[in-house]
């Protein structure tokens, strides 16, 4: 359906209102779409086809999907269209497509982790987190790109080939989650989930100009993920607003009896905590070493953000962080899961992950065992640092994308991002500026463990006072 025809059918003021501002219905909000959804201004087949079109389009110069279920996702379209027609609407997320990054498990379809190794693996049970957002009658479009196992940040090391940033498509997306960052960013999809061991939600939702959270540690389940170190792991959402990203970790977050990393905390509501008041909240800004070196665009950019948050805060003051080591925890828990086959098929591997599994063969039990000591207290100390703020602020990246071809030979730095999966403590990067070339900016939030909502909040009282989230990568028209 095209727009002349949607407005032709005398659908409503909100449909028209909603079109109005994006004449694509891809480029639609989750919560925007899902409005159209309930009022049945559109159908799930209408944004399930949009989305589909841009793949198509966009699919040769991104690379952002390893496998497109199109006839499954328009089956899956009509049969929550009669649904919705039929007035059984299970919520925000029915009709709504999305797709997963290629390490989350789906019942089905094939989940490659990017890799030779898995290439033709098709698992039998969903992951929860994909059951959940099954079973909320969410569209799955396919499996989107990663860094090889999610072992790296660049998302050019993977067997699919690499990944492009929407922003321009000769440099990164970032990663390992760059799949997921790339197809919310240039509308192929309307919200994905990520996997975030080092930053991986969070540096791609940088460098695409998405919004990445990286929930508590034991918050969202991990069950039926491709695991790159249990200790340090966690899935989060990837989306287009702070509003959408609050509505998907409602949906995914929660106790799993079965997965022994999660825990039995509440679960609050967090779209009713995006309208928790800021003006009381303390800001702290960990100067070292999160402002160390920071391209002169990005300084800018924080600073500028800086006078946002002034004025929507009670202050900012100065903070110290623990130092957060981790160790050799990534690498063996990393080869432990890796051990069946690096050892009998190691030419099935990328080179560049397959020499970090191997440099972690023979790490003794003692480093392993006090890094998981120290990960334990580090957890425990962290919590100090809250006692006279209530979140931290800094830069997600150090520095804007860079060229595709020098992620194949070095990673991304994450000197900003890996401290707080080693914390374990809820952290989102969300839009706050671009640099003089046009390539996007983040700032990260980061709280308390389990203060989730109050991150979120800032976050949206920030997006509402600025327009970074608003812009669109310079595509050409579908």
């Amino acid at each position: 359906m095209n727009r002349r025809d949607f407005l032709k059918t005398g659908l409503g003021a909100a449909a028209s209102a909603a079109l109005a501002e994006s004449p694509d219905l891809a480029g639609l909000s989750v919560t925007r779409a899902s409005e159209l959804l309930k009022t049945k201004a559109a159908s799930p087949v209408d944004l399930t086809r949009a989305c589909l079109a841009r793949i198509e389009k966009y699919q040769n110069l991104l690379n952002a999907f390893i496998t497109v279920t199109g006839d499954a996702a328009l089956a899956e379209a009509k049969m929550a269209e009669a649904e919705l027609q039929r007035g059984k609407r299970r919520g925000p997320w029915h009709g709504i497509p999305i797709a997963l990054k290629d390490n989350i498990d789906t019942a089905g379809v094939r989940t490659t982790g990017a890799s030779e190794l898995f290439k033709n693996r098709i698992p039998t049970e969903d992951a929860e987190v994909a059951r959940r957002l099954k079973a909320a009658g969410a569209i799955l479009l396919g499996k989107l790109n990663l860094h090889e196992f999610a072992y790296g940040g660049t998302s050019a090391v993977t067997y699919f080939g690499p990944v492009h940033n929407p922003w321009n498509p000769a440099l990164t997306p970032g990663g390992s989650s760059g799949g997921p960052g790339v197809a919310v960013s240039a509308d192929l999809c309307f919200a994905s989930l990520g996997t975030d061991t080092a930053g991986s939600v969070r540096i791609p939702a940088s460098y695409c100009s998405i919004v990445g959270l990286k929930p508590t540690y034991g918050r969202v389940s991990l069950r039926g993920v491709i695991p790159l170190s249990w200790s340090l792991d966690h899935v989060g959402p990837m989306c287009k607003s702070v509003e959408d990203t609050a509505l998907l970790l409602n949906l995914i977050a929660g106790y799993d009896p079965e997965d022994p990393t999660t825990a039995d905390v509440p679960v609050p509501d967090y779209e009713r905590a995006l309208r928790a008041p800021a003006a009381k909240l303390r800001l702290g800004v960990p100067r070292k070493p999160f402002y160390d070196n920071l391209h002169p665009d990005v300084a800018r950019a924080m600073d500028e953000a800086f006078g946002v948050l002034k004025r929507l805060t009670a202050g900012m003051s100065e903070v110290e962080l623990p130092l957060a080591m981790q160790g050799p925890i990534l690498g063996v828990e990393a080869y432990a899961y890796h051990s069946q086959w690096i050892t009998k098929t190691p030419e099935l591997y990328q080179p560049p992950v397959r020499a970090a599994l191997q440099r972690s063969a023979d790490i003794k039990a003692e480093p392993y065992a006090l890094a998981l000591r120290r990960l334990a207290q580090l957890r425990r100390d962290i919590r100090k640092v809250f006692a006279n703020v209530d979140l931290l602020v800094l830069p997600t990246m150090a520095d804007p994308p860079f060229k595709i071809e020098e992620g194949l030979s070095h990673n991304v730095s994450a000197r900003n991002t890996s401290p707080f999966d080693a914390y374990g403590i809820p952290a989102i990067s969300i839009p706050c500026g671009f640099t003089r070339d046009g390539l996007p900016i983040g700032m990260q939030i980061a709280g308390a463990p389990w203060a989730d909502g109050t991150v979120l909040a800032l976050a949206a009282a920030y997006e509402r006072e600025t327009e970074w989230h608003k812009r669109k990568p310079p595509l050409p028209p579908v």
